[in-house]
């Protein structure tokens, strides 16, 4: 007899089941749907969230096959596409901008999958359907953005330490600072290195005699800060898209400076391709009440340490050059309401909310000014070419008397509730590191996604129903057994896939098929191993137990230098290319657990059992 470990054998039947209860939502299949998420960031809670939007549907004759909260986000499934753009129409007119709302898919399994946490797998872009967007990084402008960071962290070291200076300004490839007294330049130096030590300090002088101290960013720097530019921007897109209620996004590097957006299921991207590419920030200055911001309104000219801006309501306002806060320093940002206004309600890190408490204590009752900025990169046409121009918005939107003394946590007021929201949005999503442009966009529409998804399944059933017929015929009864181990390795394949989440793209399928003829490679070395050494005259148990043994440092090399090129596809490929390595390598792993323990499961609980075979069907 030849029975195989009963551990073993209940592992894999254990695995396969759990596999089959995994995999049992991609049965279904799915069908158009609305995702709607809260633009102020709030969740919907429980199923009184849904009845608003069946009534508001019901009046407008519009049939919902499915609603349900998930994730905090309202899902209704629709029969049809004109269904789901009907319904998108009249929640946008009577929502008056509250919520996001994503065209998407639902599976349409039953309640009780969705209620124990069973997805089906995703679906990517090339399957699917919907926006492709390929963004361009102004890599030097992130450079230029870092040189303004330290000339403001500049001045305000310089103050901390009482050092006088006379200015602190940009130059092409740094930052001059230029003292009053030379006899505190070391120990400018010395506030200036504390800022960032990897910056290289020059010291020197003006025309005037004046001590000066030049800092210069190195090649590698430079480098540094671009790289990390692009992490951010891909970052920051990320949280926007999550944000805006998108799901199953991609959001990728590709090549030097570009970013590539994947929005699957989404038809109608406007509101999405606006928010991507803004960058929306605050900062927050001291009003200068000794300067006449109407004379400088007319001149042009403002008095020296002010900047010029000017309110919502056109009035001139006079501000002074030194940044309380910005942005960057935001850990949180909320929208709501105070005294019935919009607000949103800001969080600083530890050194804005030091900084914060410090000019507040030392100018109560005095006034501080909110500053809105908006930056947009746009393409425009001049002299017949499309040329790329930085739009930039800048408006006091908030000028306000300091009563009392605050750090790190306050509110601002003076944004409408549309702009409230979709600030609090981005300043959560983080800023984006440097200006971008959209260089390439593309709509795919969701019947060339089916007619993708139609082929590749057809390729994989005719290809399998070849395979299957080969190895039962070649192999007999053992080919029947191999056959039923290459289903459980499919069905094994996709629960992994399922639940890890991976998102199936058209060369995922291919993955797939590969991933079949490497699992019938494997039972193949198994079988003519078992031939060989029946034809050496052992026994029918001997020869099942030598194949086994002997097969297995063929098929783990061939598995592990496969596992190789599927890693390094996956370190070093983008899109596409990312999804065949990620099938290629749970393939492997799937196939290394069928072949071996399934196969051996299956053949011992026929085979194994019995006292003697006269003759072994393979």
């Amino acid at each position: 007899m030849n029975r195989y470990p009963l551990w073993k054998s209940l592992l894999f039947t254990g695995v396969m089941l759990l596999a089959l209860v995994l995999a049992l939502p991609n049965v279904f299949g799915e069908a158009p749907a609305l995702q709607l998420s809260l633009k102020d960031g709030e969740l919907f809670a429980g199923p009184a969230a849904i009845q608003p939007f069946r009534d508001l549907l019901d009046q407008q004759k519009v049939s919902i096959e499915t609603a349900f909260v998930q994730q905090g986000r309202v899902v209704l499934r629709f029969a049809d596409v004109a269904s789901q753009l009907k319904a998108r129409d009249a929640i946008e007119s009577s929502a008056e901008g509250k919520y996001a709302i994503a065209t998407t898919f639902a599976s349409k399994a039953p309640e009780w999958v969705r209620t124990i946490g069973l997805k089906p797998m995703s679906l990517g872009l090339d399957l699917r359907g919907g926006i492709y967007l390929v963004y361009e990084v102004d890599v030097d402008g992130a450079v230029k953005q870092t040189l303004q960071r330290l000339e403001r962290d500049y001045r305000m070291a310089l103050r901390e330490k009482k050092i006088q200076y006379e200015s602190v300004d940009g130059t092409a490839g740094g930052v001059l600072v230029t003292l009053k007294n030379s006899s505190r330049l070391e120990d400018a130096r010395t506030a200036l290195q504390a800022v960032d030590p990897n910056v290289t300090l020059t010291s020197g002088s003006s025309a005037s005699g004046a001590a000066t101290i030049t800092t210069t960013l190195s090649e590698v720097q430079v480098r540094q800060r671009q790289d990390f530019a692009i992490q951010q921007n891909i970052t920051a897109l990320g949280n926007r898209v999550n944000s805006l209620g998108v799901s199953e996004a991609s959001v990728q590097r590709q090549g030097a400076n570009r970013i590539a957006v994947q929005l699957p299921g989404i038809q109608d991207a406007s509101e999405v391709i606006r928010l991507l590419g803004k960058t929306a920030t605050l900062e927050f200055r001291l009003v200068d009440q000794t300067g006449n911001a109407l004379e400088a309104a007319q001149t042009g000219r403002a008095p020296l340490g002010t900047k010029l801006y000017k309110e919502r309501n056109g009035r001139p306002v006079l501000l002074k050059r030194e940044v309380i806060v910005t942005g960057e320093q935001l850990t949180d940002a909320t929208s709501t309401y105070q005294q019935g206004e919009p607000a949103v309600s800001l969080r600083l890190d530890g050194r804005g909310g030091e900084e914060m408490l410090r000019t507040t204590r030392e100018n109560l009752g005095r006034p501080m000014a909110v500053v809105f900025i908006e930056r947009e990169r746009q393409l425009r046409e001049q002299n017949g070419e499309k040329v790329a121009v930085d739009v930039t918005k800048e408006e006091v939107i908030n000028v306000a008397t300091i009563r009392g003394v605050f750090s790190n946590q306050f509110q601002i007021t003076g944004l409408l509730q549309r702009e409230g929201q979709e600030l609090a949005r981005l300043l959560r999503a983080g800023a984006l590191a440097a200006p971008v442009v959209i260089v390439e966009q593309r709509l795919i529409g969701p019947s060339l996604g089916q007619d993708n998804i139609d082929k590749g399944v057809l390729a994989l059933e005719i290809g399998s129903a070849a395979l299957f017929l080969f190895m039962a015929i070649y192999y007999s009864a053992f080919g029947l057994v191999a056959n039923l181990v290459l289903v459980c390795n499919v069905v094994l394949l996709t629960a992994c896939l399922s639940l890890f989440g991976a998102a199936l793209t058209l060369p995922g399928i291919a993955g797939i098929m590969l991933t079949v003829g490497m699992a019938v490679d494997a039972n193949i070395l198994i079988y003519e191993r078992i031939r060989e050494e029946l034809r050496h005259g052992n026994s029918s148990h001997a020869a099942i137990k030598a194949g086994f043994e002997k097969a297995f440092s063929a098929i783990f090399d061939a598995n592990v230098t496969t596992a190789f090129a599927g890693i390094v596809l996956f370190l070093f490929g983008t899109g596409p290319i990312k999804g065949f390595a990620v099938v290629l390598s749970v393939g492997i792993g799937t196939t290394m657990f069928t072949a071996l323990m399934g196969s051996r499961t299956i053949i011992g609980l026929i085979w194994g059992r019995r006292a003697s075979i006269a003759r072994l069907p393979i």
